[in-house]
């Protein structure tokens, strides 16, 4: 098997929910599709420098952005977290530089996520994960916007009774009262200025690190770790296909 490609175990569990339909002439091999998709991914090499193996270069693009456009990419992500253990969750974000080939869009494109700092170009990626560092919901905004101000979408449907990690950057009551109003418990270390006292675990807070893990891992394919993608849909669409990634092969590890 060929660097970066799917395991049988990965193919096994993403097979089920990619369309099974097609139309007309039979369409290229899902399964060569996907490695191409993913070779692109954990390379950062240009679509047009897919090898051969993985037929027409063309072909594998247009298939990641079709179904991206279709919705395909996010179901597959929802079905896959759906095994999720909810009792501990862990909200944190993390910044990516944008590369000059994705800050190239046509003016009056919708949202494109990017935002500019003294470092250039940057989009943040905001992560909510389950007690094992499995990624639960994504979401991107421009580099510069608040940690804070999408975290209660992102916490919309934490469970009754779980527990909330995050770091002092979410120490506000606002938050705090999304996790109450839902039966759950924020345990976010309090800010040095914060006046009214809190309940926090410093032993609990310690696995919160896992979140910072799956960072690390999804920024092994260098395609997340920078951003090359001119729209936020694309960008958002490989994350998630990373992030399915990132739960199968711990599945696998498990099995």
């Amino acid at each position: 098997m060929a660097r970066y490609e799917l395991t049988d175990f990965e193919w096994k569990a993403i097979k089920p929910h990619l369309p099974n339909k097609p139309r007309g002439v039979p369409r290229v091999d899902d399964r060569r599709v996907l490695n191409g998709i993913f070779w692109v991914l954990r390379s950062g090499a240009p679509w047009g420098d897919l090898p051969e193996r993985y037929g027409p270069r063309t072909t594998i693009y247009n298939r990641f952005n079709r179904w991206r456009k279709a919705g395909v990419w996010d179901r597959l992500m929802d079905a896959i977290v759906k095994a999720h253990d909810g009792d501990v969750q862990m909200i944190d974000t993390s910044v990516v530089r944008v590369h000059q080939q994705g800050a190239t869009g046509k003016k009056g494109d919708r949202d494109r996520c990017l935002g500019r700092s003294r470092g250039g170009l940057t989009t943040k990626i905001h992560a909510l994960v389950d007690k094992k560092g499995r990624p639960l919901k994504l979401k991107l905004t421009a580099g510069q916007k608040s940690d804070i101000e999408s975290a209660p979408e992102m916490i919309a449907d934490l469970p009754k009774d779980a527990m909330l990690l995050a770091d002092k950057g979410y120490d506000a009551n606002a938050l705090r009262d999304v996790a109450t109003a839902r039966g759950a418990w924020a345990n976010i270390p309090p800010k040095s200025n914060r006046k009214d006292p809190i309940c926090f675990s410093k032993h609990l807070y310690k696995a919160r690190n896992l979140v910072e893990r799956f960072f690390n891992k999804i920024k092994h394919y260098r395609r997340i770790a920078t951003r090359y993608d001119k729209t936020a849909v694309n960008f958002l669409a490989a994350l998630k296909l990373v992030a399915v990634r990132v739960w199968l092969r711990d599945n696998e590890s498990t099995s």
